[in-house]
């Protein structure tokens, strides 16, 4: 069994990238003994060399420090090489270090472009600048010595086979974030090369209780089968996949003891939309109604595959825009509640209204004999098992961002407790908040994921985020709240959709054909090709100004009154005219439908 756990190979941890005229070349620099990279600039084919080309004295190569290559990206003509030029660790997972990417770079693989068609270069064109956006993308993390895609309980049941196996091929797929961009390197065999990358939030913290030091550690990982923005990834797929599907673990760490406590997320698990149309808040449509039995179902059995026993706590309101989607969950979860299947339903805005969150204790005495039942994990030092996690809560809200975070935050703070006096840190009566210090430090933990789950999916950080992070809420909070509701507002109607197609193109949701693509690029008229918010809002402020200056003149003409009302006229005809067609207005995906 050593011998072939010396015989993996493990991952490169620094590399010196040369970018010469006619290929790239990947030199490992952290003391391993391994084989170079080279990438063709022409198309991207790869292949292992012995040593670094020989320099040319008239045209020097650039050279770049890289610490992993996240993987490859083929389109119509060119392929994209995509690297982490700057990285930041950030804690530990389970004794290994974790890194966060600081810094991407895309190394263009295109020289196959000079020959193409010009329709076919303009298509490329189009698409690599997706890569620009992607290149933004935030909450990315890896480790090159453990497997972040799994919950400490899932790793610790890895038998001996599967953890000699190289990273990649442990990876849980569904939260391998490069999972798509990692083939063409898996097809050449290349594992020293190949970096598991997730996306999520990793936070953490020490703290004194007493003589005793405890580690909390927060780790969020973003499934990507429904990856996206909050407005153009709504509720399932037919196959049950949910947007915003974020897997939450809080692990503990004393004395040699772990305790892990893993909570997910996502949305409402029914086919349903809700299209931007320029209003502040589109209305929700429920699609396809005759399937939601089917998509509920494939949804809850995948869950309990993977995590056992399932409450479903919802929260959205009993009435107004969000009553129609909370009475079609509650009606349909009753095909698939049972002794492992539980829905609770808590109107969070009516119960907690907008200041009152410490009325989560209501919620709490429903679910608490859940969380007893079916616990959490316990290893003691040597790493066995003393407690196993028997099913999860699974939390939504319309967004499930704020209201599910401080609905988490408040389960992850009992459940530590329940932890901490199990192992006789706390005495039966002793809560998180007579430790003033681990208090403030927990607080801010759930606040910061709760932000780097919200920035991923809204763009903004999470509302109510000073409730989590003070433990009551402020009028800085509120207006702070203000601020990031319009901010979300922007970003939904007017870059959303561009940053979707970013994400469809990586994740591999969307695969550029040479056929398809350059006919779509050709064909898009009709409104669509001349529909401009900035030219609109433009044309009705120019209206007014006008009108607004046609009026000051009328005491001088009264002719000019006549002017004021044909320029206000057009002014209001042209505001009608979006506001009708709000969608075509708004900034679309164009690689997907949204639903």
């Amino acid at each position: 069994m050593m011998e072939r756990a010396d015989s993996v190979q493990k991952l490169y941890t620094r590399m010196r990238l040369w970018e010469f005229p006619d290929q790239y070349v990947i030199e490992p620099t952290d003391g391993s003994s391994g084989s170079s990279l080279a990438v063709s600039r022409t198309d991207g084919s790869m292949k292992l060399i012995d040593e670094v080309p020989e320099c040319s004295s008239l045209r020097v190569p650039k050279i770049y420090t890289i610490f992993g290559v996240i993987g490859i990206l083929r389109l119509l003509a060119g392929s994209y090489l995509l690297v982490i030029t700057e990285r930041e660790c950030v804690g530990s997972y389970l004794g290994h270090p974790i890194f966060k990417i600081s810094s991407m770079k895309i190394f263009p693989c295109d020289h196959s472009l000079k020959s193409t068609p010009a329709e076919q270069k303009k298509t490329e064109m189009e698409f690599s600048g997706l890569l620009n956006v992607a290149e933004k993308t935030s909450g990315l993390f890896f480790s090159y010595e453990t497997n972040i895609t799994l919950s400490a309980q899932r790793l610790n049941d890895l038998g001996d086979e599967s953890r000699l196996l190289p990273l990649w091929r442990q990876a849980e797929p569904r939260f391998l974030w490069n999972n798509y961009m990692l083939e063409v390197l898996i097809d050449n065999k290349l594992d020293p090369y190949l970096l598991p990358v997730i996306q999520g939030s990793f936070n953490y913290f020490q703290a004194a209780i007493g003589k005793d030091i405890i580690d909390i550690t927060l780790i969020a990982r973003r499934c990507t089968r429904r990856n996206g923005t909050r407005m153009w990834r709504r509720g399932a797929d037919p196959d049950g996949y949910v947007a915003n599907f974020v897997e939450t673990e809080q692990i503990m760490q004393f004395n040699g003891y772990t305790a892990s406590l893993v909570q997910v997320r996502g949305s409402i698990p029914l086919r349903w939309q809700q299209i931007v149309d320029l209003t502040y808040k589109p209305k929700f449509e429920l699609l396809r109604l005759e399937e939601a039995p089917r998509v509920l179902e494939r949804h809850f059995l995948d869950l309990r595959k993977k995590y056992g026993a399932v409450l479903a706590v919802d929260l959205v309101n009993k009435h107004g825009g969000e009553g129609r989607l909370c009475e079609k969950f509650g009606d349909t979860m009753q095909h698939v509640a049972g002794d492992d299947v539980r829905y609770v339903h808590f109107d969070f805005h009516q119960v907690c209204g907008h200041v009152h969150f410490e009325r989560l204790s209501i919620l709490y005495e429903q679910i608490s004999d859940f969380l007893e039942r079916n616990g959490y994990l316990l290893l003691n030092e040597k790493g066995e098992k003393m407690k196993e996690q028997l099913g999860v809560v699974r939390t939504n809200c319309i967004d499930c961002l704020d209201r599910t975070n401080v609905t988490q935050s408040m389960i992850g703070r009992n459940m530590l407790e329940c932890q901490l006096r199990r192992l006789g840190v706390f005495g039966a009566e002793e809560t998180i908040s007579s430790h003033p210090n681990l208090d403030d430090s927990f607080k801010i933990l759930w606040a910061n994921h709760g932000d780097d789950v919200s920035i991923q999916y809204s763009g903004t950080p999470a509302l109510k985020g000073d409730f989590v992070r003070c433990g009551h809420r402020t009028v800085q909070g509120i207006l702070k709240d203000g601020v990031n509701a319009l901010l979300r507002y922007y970003y939904n109607n007017f870059s959303d959709g561009t940053k979707q197609d970013a994400i469809d193109l990586l994740q591999g949701h969307y695969i550029v054909s040479v056929g398809r693509d350059t006919a779509a690029s050709s064909q898009k008229g009709g409104l669509e090709a001349i529909a401009s918010f900035p030219l609109a809002l433009g044309l009705v402020l120019t209206g007014f100004f006008f009108a607004t200056m046609s009026l000051g003149q009328v005491r001088y003409d009264f002719r000019h009154f006549f002017l004021s009302l044909m320029w206000a006229s057009i002014s209001i005809g042209i505001a009608a005219f979006v506001r009708a067609n709000g969608r075509v207005f708004c900034n679309r995906p164009r690689l997907h439908k949204p639903c």
